[in-house]
């Protein structure tokens, strides 16, 4: 069984930076494409980024530039360092991974950017 436990979240002001932290239970970590996704009130929910077990990364164009996803395997930990966040950034942002077709979600961390 996979857990995906994610933490980080909070309320900041515009242009300011977070850091979320996901760190997932299980051996195999390492060798699975981990993401970051978010959803907002009234929305549906939607990719931010990805990185591969290799460490390659895909964002979202409205991050690009802003948000950085990195992994640590020896921690079993992948993070979505956020910077320059806009209010537009508000929302609950979940950990993803599949493992052998079957998605995995953590409970979710709240973002709040507001002044």
């Amino acid at each position: 069984q996979v857990q995906l436990v994610e933490s980080g979240g909070g309320l900041v002001q515009p242009g300011g930076s977070l850091r979320l932290s996901c760190v997932a239970s299980g051996s195999i970590f390492s060798r699975h494409r981990m993401g970051w996704y978010r959803q907002a009130p009234g929305k549906q929910r939607e990719l931010v980024a990805t990185i591969t077990s290799g460490g390659s990364t895909n964002y979202a164009d409205s991050v690009k530039g802003r948000f950085t996803i990195s992994r640590d395997n020896a921690k079993n930990t992948v993070y979505l360092q956020m910077n320059s966040l806009k209010p537009e950034d508000t929302a609950v942002y979940y950990c993803n991974t599949n493992i052998n077709g079957i998605l995995y979600w953590g409970q979710g961390t709240q973002v709040t950017v507001s002044s």
